[in-house]
């Protein structure tokens, strides 16, 4: 009978495979029976993990499945590449970071390339890409380093199961390539709508905060709330307290309204975040 485990080494098994390591005796028992019908001669490179940390953690397997979901992803000499996805096509893009220094600036940009074209090949299996993947390499002025380039990148992707076509870099210094996909692509939005803005990348200005929120404790006060509290983000609570006790600017509306509102702070508020509540302690909504 097949399972999920013996489906995945039925499909990817290959002489290429040095080590299996399997966390779950179960699952290594299964696994190795499978190997012994299969190809009898691998059936040495499973192994039961013993150790008490986490697997993936120990094999630094979770750092790469997270840099499979952000759009950056970083290379060991300080570049990193960027892999945004539209419609009709992938863009990746590549960007020399800090390794930039150096004298040589065609040395350095073919250096970072051929990493780059490393990490390229590995990023489109593990993310499944497929259609049309537009690469926009560091510029290099000589046809011999553009040569090596795509012979890297052929070479990189020459075990891909995946059918793919790779094109010379262009006179843009962009490389076309084309893949097909062998499962559904994996493509995870990390990016999160501001809580404070609502995504729209503007908040109330700090100016009108203060005026906003002495117009609405007048509000309250004519309308017969008593034993009020105002909780604000702690930056606000300190300009609003900031100063002699008499002189602050909670003192001064104490003393406008004929009332004292007691204030608070509140860290886990956005910095235009406030909040009035009654003697119940109950948000009074505005």
């Amino acid at each position: 009978e097949q399972t999920e485990t013996t489906s995945i080494l039925r499909d990817l098994l290959s002489a290429d495979f040095n080590r299996i390591v399997v966390n779950d005796k179960t699952l290594y028992s299964d696994t190795k029976s499978y190997i012994q019908r299969i190809a009898p001669e691998k059936a040495e490179i499973v192994s039961l993990y013993h150790n008490g940390s986490s697997l993936f953690d120990t094999h630094g397997i979770t750092k790469q499945v997270k840099s499979s979901f952000g759009k950056t992803v970083n290379l060991e000499s300080g570049a990193y590449i960027i892999i945004e996805h539209t419609e009709a096509l992938h863009v990746i893009d590549v960007n020399s970071g800090y390794k930039s220094v150096g004298s040589n600036q065609e040395q350095n940009a073919l250096e970072t390339n051929l990493e780059a074209a490393d990490e390229i090949a590995r990023q489109l299996r593990l993310r499944d890409l497929g259609g049309i993947i537009v690469v926009d390499f560091i510029d290099m002025k000589l046809p011999e380093n553009k040569k090596k380039l795509l012979e890297k990148m052929e070479a990189c992707l020459a075990n891909d199961r995946a059918k793919h076509t790779i094109l010379p870099i262009s006179k843009f210094g962009i490389m076309q390539i084309t893949r097909q996909r062998m499962k559904p692509e994996v493509n995870i939005n990390t990016q999160e709508a501001c809580p404070t803005c609502n995504g729209t990348g503007k908040i109330t200005s700090t100016l009108l905060l203060e005026d906003e929120i002495e117009k609405n404790l007048s509000y309250l006060i004519k309308h017969k709330h008593e034993q009020l509290k105002l909780v604000v983000h702690p930056f606000v609570y300190a300009y609003l307290t900031k100063g002699w006790f008499w002189k602050t600017k909670m003192a001064i509306w104490n003393k406008k309204f004929g009332q004292k509102t007691a204030i608070s702070s509140d860290s886990s508020y956005h910095l235009t975040e406030y909040h009035f509540f009654d003697k119940n302690e109950e948000e009074i909504k505005l």
